[in-house]
């Protein structure tokens, strides 16, 4: 389904005097790390690095990116992860790219095709493995994708497992409309493409949007649903030299990874003429933003095709202890886990 809302809009319901917002700053650039495999299958950049596990990130944990890979065909046993437990989080698992097989202690199993999204609540317990998918082991070809970890509350961190299976088809895409035209300096004609509804970004909900987008077609968000609020953006940026505000919800963390191409992400306040500052962002560099009370984040577009995932959420403000596969709130939790690992109490 594409909807069509008007950023302009958004930001006048946040803005009753038509005032230009404060756009969100950016409180740490982190450039892409080193690449490192999980099991023989996933090539991937542990994007949060030294930050993954801090309260600098809830509600997220970790995220790991697989950038595009080609695989030749394999006769065999695919390539992936082997048998692993979880605890106290969920996974987030998209593929852009090629497929991803999985099946768990309980008889679960499922294939994760291109622009599809599994979210898997480990809850109290389960054991999983992932893999290349069958088809894709066979044929060969290019792998493309990422897992997100997201913490559970510690009201929920023992709650039953469950996976919500999200199809390409059934994630809502939000068209953000031209607004700038940075790539020519006729002011005229600048203002003539910015009046047009011609759209400069597509958004794909796949969890959190709602009333930050909500000025439009009632409240369309996400699909995933979350034990506290979560935002999962997958943005795409067509055109070089556009500007782009984004609305975000001004309460809830804000974190930008550049999938490919490059963006500037524009800090502070432009009323009055006042001077904007620009952090520069390539291929697999993340912007922690501030928690500093803006609704809207706002990025120069550097590169055609661009594509970034926006995500964040409300901060749980708990203590985290995590080690290994397991994340819970207290060091005697984690041993009760691996205690009813080993107990076979998954």
């Amino acid at each position: 389904m594409n909807l069509k809302p008007a950023v302009a809009a958004a930001a006048t319901c946040a803005n009753p005097d038509n005032i230009m917002p404060k756009f969100r700053s950016v409180r740490r650039v982190m450039e892409k790390p080193y690449q490192h495999w999980v099991g023989d299958g996933f090539h991937v950049y542990p994007v949060f690095a030294d930050l993954a596990f801090k309260e600098d990130l809830s509600p997220l944990l970790m995220f790991d990116y697989g950038a595009p890979k080609k695989f030749p065909s394999k006769v065999g046993k695919p390539r992936g992860v082997g048998q692993h437990p979880h605890r106290g989080f969920e996974t987030v698992t998209i593929a852009f790219q090629g497929e991803v097989e999985h099946h768990d202690n309980n008889g679960n199993s499922g294939v994760i095709g291109p622009g599809d999204v599994q979210w898997m609540t480990a809850g109290r317990g389960i054991i999983h493995e992932e893999y290349h998918s069958k088809n894709f082991t066979r044929d060969g070809g290019t792998l493309e994708m990422c897992q997100l970890w997201v913490n559970l509350p510690k009201k929920h961190k023992m709650t039953k497992p469950r996976y919500q299976s999200i199809l390409k088809n059934q994630i809502p895409t939000i068209e953000l409309p031209l607004k700038h035209a940075l790539e020519n300096n006729d002011e005229e004609k600048g203002e003539e493409q910015a009046s047009s509804s011609t759209p400069l970004a597509k958004v794909r909900l796949i969890a959190g949007g709602g009333e930050v987008f909500g000025a439009v077609n009632g409240n369309v968000k996400g699909p995933a649903k979350t034990f506290s609020p979560v935002q999962m953006w997958d943005v795409i940026l067509p055109k070089a030299g556009t500007q782009v505000d984004i609305p975000y919800p001004a309460d809830q963390s804000c974190i930008v990874f550049v999938r490919r191409g490059a963006v500037q992400v524009l800090s502070g306040d432009d009323n009055n003429g006042g001077k904007q500052k620009a952090n520069k962002l390539g291929p697999q560099d993340v912007a922690i933003m501030h928690l500093d009370g803006s609704n809207m984040l706002r990025v120069k577009v550097e590169s055609d095709d661009t594509s970034l995932l926006v995500m964040g959420g409300e901060p749980l403000n708990e203590p985290i202890a995590a080690q290994g596969p397991f994340v819970m709130n207290t060091h005697e939790e984690l041993q009760k886990a691996m205690l009813d690992y080993r107990s076979g109490k998954f």
